[in-house]
């Protein structure tokens, strides 16, 4: 695969950390309009207003990318606390590549690096087992290559190398 029509379901921007502590004492609360349909990414340092965005530690990590698909119905990114979801791609399996994703905007380009493992919280915002069922499918953590704009609706996801 290179070259693949997806869409970009939910962008999430989130200025918070929700999920800081232990599950067993509940997230935080949910900020408003962090479900965006416009997202601004820059190079290296990840989606404009993102609790993440340009963070040191975070540099190589800053938006992680997750496959509806993965997902049991009725739950999205503010259970996940991914940022961007996409249908019709494993991006799991894409681990280690650079893709561009374009929604008509130009191009953007991430280096995917790592799986975005599921923690406990998991079983905490979308339900007991969770974390287990999630195993590999809980997304991937990458590094923003290029400056550029995501919006919600049709892409093309392109495979660049990997």
């Amino acid at each position: 695969m290179t070259e693949v029509n997806v869409h970009v379901v939910q962008l999430l921007v989130s200025p918070v950390h929700r999920l800081a502590g232990r599950p067993a004492d509940g997230a935080g609360p949910e900020p408003a309009g962090e479900l965006v349909r416009r997202a601004e990414v820059r190079e290296g340092l990840g989606l404009v207003g993102d609790r993440y965005y340009g963070q040191r530690a975070h540099r190589d990590a800053s938006v992680t990318l997750m496959a509806e698909e993965s997902l049991p119905p009725g739950i999205d990114l503010r259970h996940t606390r991914r940022n961007i979801l996409l249908r019709g791609v494993d991006i799991d399996s894409l681990g280690g590549s650079v893709i561009s994703l374009d929604c008509g905007t130009g191009p953007v380009s991430f280096a995917l690096k790592r799986p975005a493992r599921p923690c406990a919280w998991m079983d905490v915002t979308i339900g007991p087992g969770a974390q287990r069922a999630l195993r590999g499918k809980g997304g991937v953590r990458c590094t923003p290559l290029s400056d550029g704009v995501l919006e919600v609706g049709e892409a093309v996801l392109r495979v660049l190398s990997g």
